[in-house]
């Protein structure tokens, strides 16, 4: 699980993205909304440990992201909307590290990288690569070992048919394991269904659906509600940081 204490922060003084949000994030598909701009990938990276707060705290299983870094980021992994990779060292050399740092055999990587379809180009460099294999890059990366809290931001964006349908098996075998999975997405009918809880971010706050409507037609209709930034009637005043609307 991971929890936000009181989380606050913000990209310029007095202007804070997340106000004082506690969020809790257990086990199973986790869908992240709300229009462009609304702070989404920020809570990501606070998630991820990639920003700081300037107030509160993240935890992963109990773990600090920033006082106890190796046990909180062990099982944790992180694939961004824009990959920020290594732009000299070549995909292959990016990968060894991964499965040194995880503990991984070395024959993980070319095992990754063969299901994103870039084991063609393993000898090449980050930045020799158009934006769409980078991606797949980070996603090869995010499939080494078995992390149990994955932090999507827009995985199936610049993907092909192919890729899209290896990258949803991917994120339901691990969802089928247990594992905590936090999807930021515009792409709504891949992860519909299989979706345990919502979570809007609105004006600095996050309102939570959980559980979702079991009725398909009903929980698409909400999700595509919150994914425009419109929250629930029932749950508008509960629209605060932290908030929670209970299906």
């Amino acid at each position: 699980m991971i929890r936000f204490f009181a989380v606050s922060f913000g990209y310029r003084r007095r202007e804070p993205v997340l106000s004082a949000v506690d969020l809790e994030l257990p086990a199973g598909l986790t869908l992240l909304l709300g229009r462009n701009g609304c702070g989404k990938s920020t809570l990501l990276k606070l998630a991820a440990g990639i920003e700081q707060p300037d107030a509160g705290r993240v935890e992963v299983d109990g773990h600090d992201l920033w006082t106890a870094e190796v046990a909180a980021r062990a099982a944790l992994v992180f694939v961004p909307e824009q990959p920020d990779l290594t732009p000299y060292a070549t995909v292959a050399e990016i990968l060894a590290l991964v499965c040194m740092l995880r503990g991984e055999p070395a024959g993980a990587a070319a095992e990754a990288l063969a299901l994103v379809g870039l084991d063609r180009l393993a000898g090449r460099s980050a930045r020799e690569l158009s934006l769409g294999q980078r991606r797949k890059a980070a996603l090869a990366a995010a499939l080494i070992g078995t992390p149990s809290h994955l932090l999507l931001d827009e995985p199936l964006e610049a993907m092909d048919r192919g890729a899209r349908g290896d990258v949803l098996a991917w994120i339901e075998r691990r969802r089928a394991a247990g594992a905590m999975v936090l999807v930021a997405t515009h792409d709504l009918a891949p992860f519909a269904a299989a979706a345990a809880r919502a979570v809007a971010v609105r004006d600095g706050g996050c309102l939570v659906v959980d559980p979702l409507p079991a009725d398909l037609e009903t929980r698409y209709r909400l999700l595509e509600q919150m994914a425009r930034g419109d929250l629930p009637a029932a749950g508008r005043d509960q629209g605060r940081p932290g908030g929670s609307l209970r299906g």
